[in-house]
């Protein structure tokens, strides 16, 4: 029996990095101008709360908040001024034969472009003697994360510019597994005590269990950043969880923007992966109110299609 031969991985060509340049310098501009759909029906819908319940003060800021989208919109302006540290997901497609260390580059050079074209505030500074680089690059930046999509011949990316009042509410624990879900549940709502107003709520509270320590913090940064509102994990113990930590966080009252109300969040997303017998890793990474993202597919012969 004669066996059939691999198919060859497609070789992209020079077109494809430069449509790949394009666009991250677009994706970055984008996600910082519209915010996506589903953050804007979770804002609605925590305005609705808002008047609702009758607190007129969280209502007046989620009318702000909204007003400050609105604007965004029709001036096609920022919607705020900190235009974060750019990360990026990137998923390849298995048929094509893409040269890594240049895709990487070409998201680089995406930023620097967005930085000098839009032109942006740049954030990016050497950790201790604070010199920024004046691009929205460095060493390390943009953080991207990368997997492979078998049998696909396309390149998805999504971006999310991370802005520090979010990022800085940023915790890990490495409870006992005797804590079991009871330590889970406390730990997080410390958290967001400890943060109350900082990340800007109402905001997106991503979780992370599971893994490693650094594998925690990576998954509580993906469910923060890229998983929709409104979404579930499909495992049912864990979406059970996510509507459960929703209700308790917006039981604290602290509102939108600190000032009281019954929007502290507008989701509870949780990532998670298996762990040792001995150690329960939680991590908690926030996102503010703008839950700012873009996505767009790139096909092997350079087409865009913006999602």
């Amino acid at each position: 029996m004669t066996s059939i031969p691999p198919r060859s991985p497609i070789p992209p060509g020079d077109h494809l990095y430069d449509t790949l340049e394009t666009v991250a310098r677009d994706l970055y501009i984008k996600a910082l101008q519209v915010i996506p759909p589903d953050v804007r029906a979770g804002l609605q819908r925590g305005l609705e709360a808002e008047q609702r319940d009758g607190h007129s003060t969280a209502g007046r800021i989620m009318l702000v908040i909204l007003d400050n989208i609105r604007v965004a919109d029709e001036q096609q302006t920022l919607v705020c001024q900190d235009t974060g540290l750019p990360v990026f997901k990137v998923l390849v497609g298995g048929n094509l034969n893409v040269d890594i260390p240049r895709l990487k580059e070409c998201l680089r050079r995406g930023c620097e472009r967005a930085t000098a074209d839009r032109p942006l505030r740049s954030n990016t500074v050497h950790p201790l003697t604070r010199k920024n680089t004046g691009t929205n690059t460095g060493r390390g930046i943009p953080v991207i994360t990368l997997d492979v999509a078998p049998n696909a011949d396309h390149i998805e990316i999504q971006m999310a510019p991370k802005g520090s009042g979010s990022e800085n509410m940023s915790f890990l624990k490495m409870l006992n597994p005797s804590e079991a879900l009871q330590g889970i549940r406390r730990f997080v709502l410390q958290c967001i005590f400890e943060s109350g107003a900082r990340p800007c709520p109402p905001m997106i509270v991503g979780i992370g269990l599971g893994g490693t320590s650094d594998v925690a913090m990576a998954l509580a940064k993906d469910a923060s950043t890229f998983r929709r509102i409104g979404s579930r994990n499909p495992d049912p113990d864990v979406a059970s969880l996510e509507e459960d930590l929703l209700a308790k966080i917006n039981e604290t009252g602290i509102g939108p923007q600190g000032l009281g109300g019954a929007t502290t969040a507008m989701a509870v997303n949780i990532e998670w992966a298996h762990t040792h017998i001995s150690q329960n890793p939680v991590a908690v990474n926030i996102q503010c109110w703008r839950g700012e993202r873009a996505e767009v597919v790139v096909a092997g012969d350079g087409t865009v299609t913006w999602k």
